[in-house]
């Protein structure tokens, strides 16, 4: 299980247009690391607007916001096109880097068992270290509440 002061672990998957999106590309920003579960669904598309509000906030803390999902890259851009979104979406249908960062975990809902995305957040430095990590993340106010660290981590 990573936690802060671990080195993020290197990643690359395609976004959205289908560019390949790799950890190295961030090396001297801050990156804002989100895994949700899919994409149009309410709690997912609350987050992804309220990442998209932040941007350029989060833009002057010198900090790029990435959300991956399971979903594919197509998904990913009409989620984008529908609900206005201004961030980019990662896709990981094979679950290589939601397993990675542990986050792919088996999760259970009305007495049924399945595995799927824990909604979590790695707030990673310019020079790839874990500087906070929230889990099981609630939806609301999450985007200020990381904004919030970003500015005291980056004082």
């Amino acid at each position: 299980m990573l936690e802060e002061g671990d080195k993020a672990l290197a990643f690359c998957l395609p976004d959205q247009d289908d560019n390949k999106t790799c950890l190295i590309d961030f090396q001297g920003k801050w990156l804002v690391l989100y895994f949700y579960p899919k994409d149009n669904t309410s709690g997912c598309t609350r987050e992804a607007q309220e990442f998209s509000a932040n941007k350029k906030d989060f833009e002057k803390l010198n900090a790029v916001i990435l959300g991956v999902s399971p979903d594919s890259a197509q998904s990913h851009s009409s989620f984008i096109k529908k609900k206005n979104l201004e961030i980019t979406l990662l896709s990981d249908p094979e679950h290589t880097v939601l397993d990675k960062y542990g986050v792919w975990q088996l999760k259970k809902m009305y007495r049924r068992e399945y595995h799927g995305v824990v909604r979590s957040t790695f707030l990673i430095d310019p020079e790839g270290k874990l500087r906070a990590v929230w889990r099981k993340v609630k939806v609301n106010g999450h985007a200020e509440e990381v904004k919030s660290v970003l500015k005291a981590l980056s004082e």
